[in-house]
């Protein structure tokens, strides 16, 4: 089964979120990478400007994402 993909959010939905409290990567960070390496291949991601961040611990988050 193909990972879901990576939800966007503007920066100022981002902050409302608070994404800053979750791991997170930057550009030069393959998602497909860091699923395999150390998120896993069911983890919910949400690219907010240039950063992914992890927010598996909260799918509300991933839900209300674009």
């Amino acid at each position: 089964m193909r990972p879901p993909r990576v939800r966007h959010m503007t920066k100022e939905e981002g902050r409302k979120a608070g994404l800053s409290n979750f791991p997170n990567f930057g550009p030069n960070g393959s998602v497909t990478g860091m699923r395999a390496r150390y998120y896993g291949p069911d983890a919910l991601l949400v690219r907010c400007g240039a950063y992914v961040y992890n927010v598996t611990g909260r799918p509300d988050i991933y839900g209300a994402a674009k």
